[in-house]
C-alpha cells in the first residue's frame, strides 16, 4: 500500500508540474534576442576529437556572420567555411533548441554544400562551446571559446 501511495505522489508531482504556467513568450524572446547578438560577427576557436584517433586536433576556426530566427525552432547560420585558399559563404539552416537558457546547436544528417553531412549537438554557454559532432566516416567532441571581431 505504501509503494501505491508514493507512486501516486509522484503521478501527481508530474501531473501539477505539466499543468505549471506557461511562459508567455517574453522570456523566450529575450533569450532569442540574446542569442542572436551573441553570435553576431563571431569565430569559434577550439579543438576536436575524433573516436578514431587519440588525442585532439589542431586549431578549429568556425566564422558566424550573423544568425536570425526563421520559423520555429529554425535559425538562419550566415558561417563562411575556409580551408586553404577557399573562403565560401555558407548559409545553414540549423534547429536550435533551448536547455533552460542555453541554447543547443542540433543539426541531424544537413548536407553542407562542399563539405558533406553532419550530425552534431553543441551547446553555447558564457561565451563557450562543447558537443559532439559525426559525418558520414568520422566523429568525436568539439569544444572551445566564442571570440568576437574585434572593430
Amino acid at each position: 500500500m505504501r509503494n501505491i501511495l508514493a507512486h501516486m505522489g509522484f503521478v501527481a508531482l508530474l501531473l501539477s508540474a505539466g499543468c505549471a504556467k506557461k511562459d508567455s513568450g517574453g522570456a523566450t524572446a529575450d533569450l532569442e534576442r540574446k542569442f542572436q547578438e551573441s553570435l553576431r560577427g563571431v569565430t569559434l576557436v577550439g579543438n576536436s576529437t575524433r573516436f578514431n584517433k587519440p588525442g585532439v586536433s589542431g586549431e578549429e576556426r568556425y566564422v558566424i556572420e550573423k544568425v536570425s530566427k526563421m520559423t520555429g525552432d529554425l535559425w538562419l547560420f550566415q558561417a563562411r567555411v575556409r580551408y586553404g585558399s577557399h573562403d565560401l559563404p555558407v548559409p545553414i539552416p540549423i534547429s536550435v533548441k533551448w536547455a533552460g537558457d542555453t541554447p543547443v546547436i542540433t543539426l541531424t544528417d544537413v548536407s553542407i554544400p562542399g563539405l558533406g553531412t553532419y550530425t552534431a549537438r553543441v551547446l553555447i554557454y558564457r561565451d563557450q562551446y562543447a558537443g559532439t559532432w559525426s559525418g558520414k566516416s568520422a566523429g568525436g567532441q568539439m569544444f572551445g571559446k566564442v571570440v568576437r571581431e574585434q572593430p
